[in-house]
C-alpha cells in the first residue's frame, strides 16, 4: 500500500485486539493498582565455593535495561549494602578477582531485602536468571513458564573460537548454523534464520532483509564484549514481535560500573589462539566510573586461516560431490578459501544525572573482510568467485531510563539506528571463466523507536510497550562479463530503495496468584508491517524498468500465556501456550538470485507467465496447479510443559513442546508453460526444462525456486538439562534434545529452510576444588543420523548437495579444468571427448556413469547426515589473582562431521587457549 505512514502501521487494534486483551484480562484476573512504596536496601555477603567471606569484589545493581542503580564492594567482611533501592526486580551483578561472575535476581518489593549470599566459584556454572523473558523484569529461572538459555560470560570465552554464533553450543534446544566462516545462524526448536529473531540489549537487530536460512550479520556481535547471551525457546512474538517463530536471541553487552571505592580505571586483556583456524586473536575492555558516570570501551580483533577440518578431509567438496572422489586426492588437509579477518569496537556510556533517572548510549562498530561464500567455491559448487566483501556494523542506541515517575514504577524510552552492509561478488556456471561476475550491494538502514511503561502492584507487574521501525535498502547491482568485457545494470537480490515499517503494541502481565507458589504470565501484542517498491526506483534497461511495483501490509495478534506453579521447594511447574507470528519480509517478497539453496525468483517477476508451484523443491516436482502469487504471513501456535527441579545437590529441567506452523513460507520448485527454454528469467537464461515444467538456470544446479504458503508444519520436541554435585569438587552433567518436524498433510519433512537437526546432546563431568587453582571438565558431544530430509534438503548443496549429468559435465569442463586437474587427452585439445581426470584417467562420461549410474538423471550425494561422537577436555588455571588461561582441546579424535545446512564441515583435532589479564 503505497504512502503507507507510521500511524497506519500501528492503527487500533479493532476487534480482534480487544477480545485478546479480554482474554488476557480474564486469565491474569487484573486487579487494582497499589501506590509505590519507599524505597529499600539491599544487602548481603559474598563467598566463595567453601563458605569463606570474599573482600574488595565489585557489586553492581542493575535493572533488565541495564541502568545502573549503585556500586559498591565488599568490605572486610565479604558484606555490602545499597540504600533507597526503588522497588522493582534487579540483577546483581558480582565480580571478583580470580572467579567467575556471578549475576543473581533480586526482588525489591514491600520490605529490606537483607539476606543475599552470593557465592562465587573458579569454574564456569550455569546461569540462574533471565532479563529478557519477561521484557522489563528480572527473572530466576525457575520462576518463569518459558524456556530460557542463559550464557554467561567465561561460557562465551570458551565457546567462541572464531564467530558470535558458536556461544550456542552444548545448549538444550539450540543450535549451531553455519553456512561459511563469517556468516552462521542460530537453530531455536528447528527454526532458524528469519523464523529466529535477534536482539541486542533489547533493541531489534534483525531487519527484513535477513536470509531465510543464516543471519547473515550475525557473526558482527563481538563476543568478547558480550557479558551474556539468552535464547528464548518457542514463539516470543508477543514480547519480540514479528520472526520469533522458533524463538529469540538476545545478547546482552558489557556495561561499565559507576566508582565503588578503589581505582576508578579497570581494564581486561584477553588474546586467545587456536590451532584447527591457525587463528589469533586479542582484546581490550577498558572502563572508567565516577559517582554518577561509567564508560566503557572494548576493543577487539582477529585473523582466522584456514581450516582444518576432521581427518583432514571436506565431505562436500565439489571434488566428492561431482567426481566421487575424496578431497585430499586434490587439495591439502586445510581448505582453501577458509580465512577471514574481524575487528571492532564498542564504546558505552551511563550517566545518572539525577537519582533513579540515567542515559545510556552505545555504539558499536564491526567489521569482516576476506571472507568468501566456501559452499560455493571447492565447497560445494567449485565457482571461481563468491566473495563476501566488507560486511560492515555500525549499531547505535541511546536510552533514558527512569525509576518511579509520578505514579509509575519505570518508564523506559529508547532510539536505535542500526546499519548493516555487504557486497557479494559472484560467479557461477560450476567454475566457468565466462560467466558473468556479479556485484550486489546491500546496505540496510534502519532507525527505531521504542519504550515501555511499568507498574507494579502488591501481586502483579503490568507493563506497556510499543516499538516502530523505519527500514530502506539501497541495493544497485550490476555484471562483468569477463568475455566481452561489458558492464550490465541487473536486477538485484531484493529491488533498489526497498521500503519496509513495522512496529507493535504489547500489555504485559505477571500475576503472584499465591506469593513463591502460583504465579500467572501473560502478554497480548498488536503488530504489524508494510512493504513497498517502486518501479520508478529502477533504472530502465532496453527501455524497461528492472522491477514493477510491489506492495504487502500485514498485521495480526499474538499472546502467550503460562503457568508456574511451586508445590513443594526447588520443584517448579509449568504450562505456556503461545500464538507466533511472522510478517513477510524484504527476502520473502522481493528476492531474485542465487541463495544458499539455488537460484530463486519472486512472484512479481513471473507475473503473467503462467507460472505454478511444484510440489516439491527438486526435480521430481509437479505441478500442483496452485497459481504462484505474493505471499502472506506465517503464524504458529506452540504447547509447552516443563518441570524443574532444583534442591541440594541436583539441578534438572524438562520440555515437552508441539510448535504448529500454518502458512509456512517455503521454497518450492518454479513451474513453467511448456517452452521457456531460451526465455530470461531474472537476467539469467532458461537453459533446461523439464517433461513436467521445472526450469534451470546457468548458475544453479538445483530448479529454480519460489517462495509460496504451502507446508503446514508441525514440530515436537523433548529438552533436558541435569547437573548433580557428586561431591564438593566432582559434578556430573549434560543436556539432550529431541526434534521432529512433520508435514502435517504429507507426514514428510517439511520444506523448512535449514532443514532439523538431529537428536544431540552433551555430557560433562567436571573437578574442581573449593580451594583450587585450577578445574577439568571432560566432555562428550553426540548427534544421531538425520535421515529425515525434505526435498529442499536434498537440493541444498551444504546438506545433500545434489548432482547431475549437466552439473557433472560443467565442473568438468570449467572449474576442474581451470584448476588444472584435466588433462587435454589424446588429442592435445581441451573441450573434447578425450580430456581425462588426471587423477584418475578418466573420461567425462565415464565419471558421469560412476558417480550417478546408467539411466540417471540426477542424484543427492547424501541421502542422510552422518551421526557422530566427539570427545573434548577443557579447563582453567588460575595463575594468580589477576591472570587466568583457559584451554579447550576439541575433537580429540580426529572426527569428521557437519551439522544440517553447514557449508563446511567442523573443526578437526584443535586445541585453543585463551589468557586473561586483569588490572
Amino acid at each position: 500500500m503505497t504512502g503507507t505512514h507510521a500511524l497506519d502501521i500501528l492503527a487500533p487494534m479493532r476487534k480482534k485486539v480487544g477480545v485478546g486483551i479480554a482474554l488476557l484480562s480474564s486469565l491474569l484476573l487484573l486487579g487494582g493498582v497499589v501506590l509505590a512504596g519507599d524505597e529499600l536496601r539491599v544487602a548481603g555477603v559474598v563467598r566463595d565455593a567453601t563458605g569463606g567471606t570474599v573482600v574488595g569484589a565489585d557489586i553492581s545493581v542493575r535493572n533488565a535495561q541495564e541502568a545502573i542503580f549503585g556500586s559498591t564492594r565488599t568490605d572486610a567482611q565479604g558484606q555490602f549494602h545499597f540504600e533507597h533501592v526503588p522497588r522493582g526486580s534487579y540483577v546483581l551483578r558480582v565480580t571478583a578477582l580470580g572467579f567467575t561472575e556471578r549475576r543473581m535476581a533480586v526482588s525489591v518489593a514491600q520490605v529490606d531485602v537483607t539476606n543475599i549470599e552470593v557465592r562465587l566459584a573458579l569454574a564456569p556454572f550455569h546461569e540462574e536468571i533471565t532479563v529478557t523473558a519477561n521484557p522489563g523484569s528480572v527473572e530466576d529461572l525457575a520462576r518463569i513458564s518459558q524456556q530460557v538459555n542463559v550464557i554467561g560470560a567465561t561460557q562465551i570465552q570458551l565457546r567462541v573460537k572464531a564467530v558470535a554464533a558458536q556461544a550456542v553450543s552444548e545448549e538444550a534446544g539450540a543450535h549451531l548454523q553455519r553456512t561459511s566462516p563469517t556468516i552462521a545462524g542460530v537453530f531455536v526448536r528447528g527454526l532458524t534464520g528469519d523464523k529466529v529473531n535477534v536482539f541486542v540489549d533489547g533493541v531489534r537487530y534483525s531487519t527484513s532483509a535477513m536470509r531465510g536460512g543464516i543471519n547473515t550479520f550475525l557473526d558482527l556481535v563481538e563476543p568478547s564484549g558480550l557479558e551474556a547471551v539468552e535464547i528464548l525457546r518457542g514463539p516470543s512474538s508477543a514480547q519480540y514481535g514479528s520472526d520469533a517463530l522458533g524463538g529469540s536471541v538476545q545478547f546482552l553487552s558489557l556495561a561499565p560500573s559507576f566508582a565503588a571505592g578503589g581505582q576508578p580505571v579497570r581494564a581486561t586483556f584477553s588474546t586467545i589462539a587456536n590451532s584447527a583456524d591457525a587463528s589469533f586473536g586479542s582484546n581490550l575492555a577498558l572502563s572508567y566510573g565516577a559517582r554518577h558516570f561509567g564508560l566503557l570501551t572494548n576493543l577487539a580483533a582477529r585473523r582466522v586461516n584456514t581450516l582444518r577440518t576432521g581427518g583432514g578431509v571436506d565431505s562436500h567438496s565439489a571434488f566428492t560431490r561431482f567426481f566421487g572422489l575424496p578431497s585430499d586426492r586434490f587439495q591439502g588437509s586445510r581448505l582453501p578459501d577458509t580465512g577471514f579477518t574481524q575487528y571492532g569496537e564498542l564504546l558505552r556510556l551511563h550517566w545518572s544525572p539525577a537519582p533513579n533517572t540515567q542515559f545510556i548510549a552505545h555504539y558499536g562498530r564491526n567489521q569482516q573482510d576476506g571472507g568468501k561464500r566456501y559452499d560455493q567455491l571447492l565447497g560445494g559448487d567449485g565457482n571461481l568467485v563468491a566473495d563476501l566483501r566488507n560486511l560492515m556494523l555500525d549499531f547505535f542506541f541511546l536510552r533514558w531510563d527512569q525509576q518511579r515517575l509520578r505514579w509509575l514504577d519505570h518508564v523506559s524510552m529508547t532510539y536505535s539506528f542500526n546499519s548493516q552492509r555487504e557486497e557479494r561478488v559472484n560467479q557461477g556456471g560450476n567454475g566457468d571463466r565466462r560467466a558473468a561476475v556479479n556485484h550486489e550491494y546491500e546496505r540496510t538502514r534502519v532507525h527505531g523507536v521504542q519504550g515501555y511503561l511499568g507498574k507494579q502492584a502488591a501481586s502483579q507487574n503490568l507493563l506497556l510497550g510499543a516499538e516502530y521501525y523505519h527500514e530502506r535498502l539501497r541495493s544497485p547491482s550490476y555484471g562483468f562479463s569477463p568475455a566481452t568485457l561489458d558492464i550490465t545494470l541487473r536486477r538485484p537480490r531484493v529491488p533498489d530503495r526497498a521500503f519496509y515499517q513495522s512496529g507493535g503494541i504489547y500489555l504485559q502481565d505477571i500475576f503472584e496468584v499465591v506469593p513463591q507458589r502460583l504465579r500467572l504470565i501473560g502478554s497480548v501484542r498488536y503488530s504489524a508491517a508494510s512493504y513497498r517498491v517502486r518501479a520508478g526506483d529502477s533504472p530502465l534497461v532496453d527501455g524497461r524498468p528492472l522491477w514493477p511495483d510491489d506492495s504487502l501490509r500485514a498485521s495480526d495478534v499474538t499472546f502467550r500465556t503460562g503457568i508456574v506453579g511451586t508445590p513443594v521447594t526447588g520443584l517448579s511447574l509449568s504450562a505456556n501456550f503461545s500464538r507466533g507470528f511472522r510478517a513477510p519480509n524484504m527476502t520473502d517478497l522481493g528476492t531474485l538470485g542465487l541463495t544458499g539453496s539455488g537460484f530463486e525468483v519472486a512472484a512479481p517477476d513471473v507475473a503473467g507467465r503462467g507460472a505454478t508451484i511444484g510440489s516439491a523443491a527438486d526435480s521430481s516436482a509437479i505441478s500442483t496447479g496452485l497459481p504462484v502469487i505474493q505471499v502472506k504471513p506465517e503464524t504458529s501456535l506452540t504447547y509447552e510443559l516443563g518441570a524443574r527441579y532444583r534442591h541440594g545437590r541436583i539441578d534438572t529441567a524438562f520440555a515437552f513442546f508441539v510448535n504448529h506452523i500454518d502458512d509456512n513460507i517455503t521454497k518450492q520448485a518454479l513451474i513453467l508453460p511448456p517452452g521457456a527454454v531460451g526465455t530470461s528469467l531474472g537476467g539469467q537464461t532458461i537453459t533446461a526444462q523439464d517433461p513436467s515444467g521445472v526450469v534451470f538456470v546457468g548458475v544453479s544446479n538445483s530448479p529454480v525456486l519460489v517462495r509460496a504458503n504451502f507446508d503446514t508444519a508441525r514440530i515436537y520436541g523433548f529438552e533436558h538439562t541435569f547437573d548433580v554435585r557428586l561431591t564438593s569438587a566432582w559434578s556430573f552433567g549434560g543436556v539432550f534434545t529431541y526434534l521432529q518436524a512433520r508435514d502435517k498433510r504429507t507426514g514428510l519433512p517439511p520444506n523448512i529452510e535449514g532443514g532439523t537437526p538431529a537428536p544431540d546432546g552433551t555430557l560433562r563431568i567436571r573437578y574442581a576444588r573449593g580451594h583450587g587453582r585450577w578445574w577439568l571438565e571432560p566432555n562428550m558431544h553426540f548427534a544421531a543420523r538425520q535421515d529425515r530430509l525434505s526435498s529442499l534438503d536434498l537440493e541444498d548443496r551444504r546438506t545433500g548437495a545434489t548432482r547431475s549429468l549437466s552439473s557433472i559435465r560443467n565442473f568438468f569442463l570449467n572449474g576442474a579444468t581451470v584448476r588444472g586437474f584435466i588433462g587435454a587427452g589424446p588429442d592435445g585439445i581441451f573441450g573434447t571427448a578425450d580430456d581425462v581426470l588426471l587423477a584418475t584417467g578418466e573420461t567425462l562420461a565415464q565419471i558421469q556413469s560412476r558417480v550417478l549410474g546408467g539411466g540417471v538423471n540426477s542424484a543427492p550425494l547424501f541421502a542422510g547426515i552422518p551421526g557422530y561422537v566427539t570427545f573434548n577436555l577443557r579447563g582453567g588455571l588460575r595463575l594468580s589473582e589477576r591472570q587466568k588461561i583457559l584451554a579447550d582441546f576439541e575433537n580429540i579424535g580426529d572426527r569428521n562431521y557437519r551439522g544440517i545446512s553447514w557449508g563446511l564441515d567442523a573443526p578437526g583435532r584443535s586445541f585453543a587457549v585463551r589468557y586473561l589479564f586483569s588490572f
